[in-house]
């Protein structure tokens, strides 16, 4: 029998952000807008559901004097990335049998 898959990391870019977060733990927005090649909106957009579910921590301060955003990884989101990836490694596994 197959796993649920989380719908919230089931996003492409959702999961580009999650997979960043995961080796890096935090970066900043201009970072992940740039590895994803997402635009800043709909960056924001995913990065916002990440945040409601506490997958992510969003921290916005001034750096030198303009707005900087930081994402971070949580707890809850190692976590529910690393039941992704087993739910993921299932479904690879029974195509194999």
């Amino acid at each position: 029998m197959f796993q649920e898959l989380d719908p919230i990391l089931h996003s492409q870019l959702r999961l580009a952000i999650m997979s960043l977060l995961i080796s890096v733990k935090e970066a900043e927005f201009t970072f992940i807008k740039e590895k994803t090649n997402a635009t800043a909106g709909n960056l924001s957009v995913q990065v916002q559901k990440l945040k409601e579910v506490g997958y992510i921590e969003v921290i916005k301060e001034f750096k030198d004097n303009y707005p900087n955003t930081t994402c971070k990884i949580t707890k809850q989101g190692i976590a529910a990335f690393e039941d992704y990836v087993k739910a993921l490694q299932q479904y690879l596994q029974m195509g194999q049998k």
